[in-house]
């Protein structure tokens, strides 16, 4: 069987998700929050929140999303690619968009 090596994340990924992990401490924080209680909200482990809150690149996506809901702060991933949200996106869409139309019988 080949070996393969473990993929490393890109550093603007990792950058990304140190700040979302120390943004949403802070917001825990400011809430006056404690771990036990958010982790319960989220549906998560304490360790998962503090890995969250480090902003570890392990951590699904999933509890990232649970753990902004519990805090209050909605969904905010549910527009994130949304073409309205996505200008290159659009252009190119824009770009396929047929020369003319043709009537059929």
């Amino acid at each position: 069987m080949k070996r393969t090596r473990k993929s490393v994340p890109q550093f603007a990924v990792v950058r990304s998700l140190k700040k979302l992990g120390a943004d949403i401490h802070s917001a825990r924080l400011r809430r006056r929050i404690p771990a036990d209680i958010l982790a319960e909200r989220a549906l998560i482990s304490r360790s998962t929140l503090h890995k969250i809150e480090k902003g570890n690149v392990g951590v699904s996506m999933g509890n990232y999303a649970s753990v902004l809901f519990g805090l209050g702060l909605g969904t905010p991933f549910a527009d994130l690619a949304d073409i309205v949200n996505d200008p290159h996106g659009q252009m190119i869409d824009e770009n396929n968009l047929p020369k003319r139309i043709r009537k059929t019988s």
